[in-house]
């Protein structure tokens, strides 16, 4: 089947009209974004948290889970989607912090499917195929060229994404403030204390062999760190 078949199928099946009326009888028929009342029962849109895709709609975990079912009006779902009327307004954030702060860990909780992310690890790992963690030096000009036509996507807003994270140390606060300025993009810093990156790092079994050269990464970003 299609994707938007197997979609589409989930939600005319009896299982899912069943969960949602449970949920409309429970909760009751306000929008649970807006709070505006839904006179009829078949204007409440049982809105997934997590977005249903063939890999996951089977997994009733995620598809007929209460705690990742928001009811929703269809001016809420819309703007949720970005779409009829919604879907010119592009947000950027910019996450910084320093290393071990959880920077990417704090995207992936805020990440919706078709966000576009901007990370060296991650870059690093996607030109190499080795751990994020693990970046060749004489790779460096080809992955920063990489990450500056990303950079350059953002900032005309080219494509179809919503949502844009640059994640990074940006320690320098002229270079962080001027970067979030050409990009339009929002400020959020991961304020984590040396001695808590240090902590992390060391019970970070990945990086177990690595210690002192992400000590030296966690020292050097402290050194330089402007507010």
């Amino acid at each position: 089947m299609a994707k938007h078949a197997v979609i589409k199928s989930f939600y005319a099946s009896d299982e899912w009209i069943t969960f949602r009326l449970v949920l409309i009888n429970e909760r009751g028929n306000k929008c649970e974004r807006c709070k505006e009342v839904i006179p009829r029962s078949r204007d409440i849109i049982g809105h997934h948290t997590i977005e249903l895709t063939p890999e996951n709609v089977h997994d009733h975990n995620i598809s007929l889970n209460p705690d990742k079912v928001e009811l929703v009006c269809f001016d809420c779902h819309n703007k949720e989607h970005r779409r009829f009327g919604y879907q010119h307004t592009k947000e950027v954030y910019l996450v910084y912090g320093p290393p071990m702060s959880g920077k990417t860990t704090f995207v992936k909780e805020q990440l919706r499917r078709g966000d576009i992310v901007i990370d060296m690890d991650a870059l690093y790992s996607a030109v190499t195929m080795l751990p994020s963690y693990d970046k060749p030096d004489n790779l460096y000009n080809n992955v920063i060229a990489i990450h500056n036509l990303l950079l350059d996507n953002i900032r005309t807003r080219y494509g179809k994404w919503q949502t844009a994270w640059i994640i990074g140390g940006y320690a320098d606060k002229y270079k962080r403030e001027r970067l979030a300025n050409d990009m339009g993009a929002e400020l959020i810093f991961c304020n984590v204390s040396k001695e808590e990156c240090l902590s992390r790092l060391e019970q970070d079994e990945d990086r177990k062999y690595r210690i002192d050269e992400w000590q030296g990464y966690i020292g050097k970003w402290f050194e330089t760190y402007m507010e």
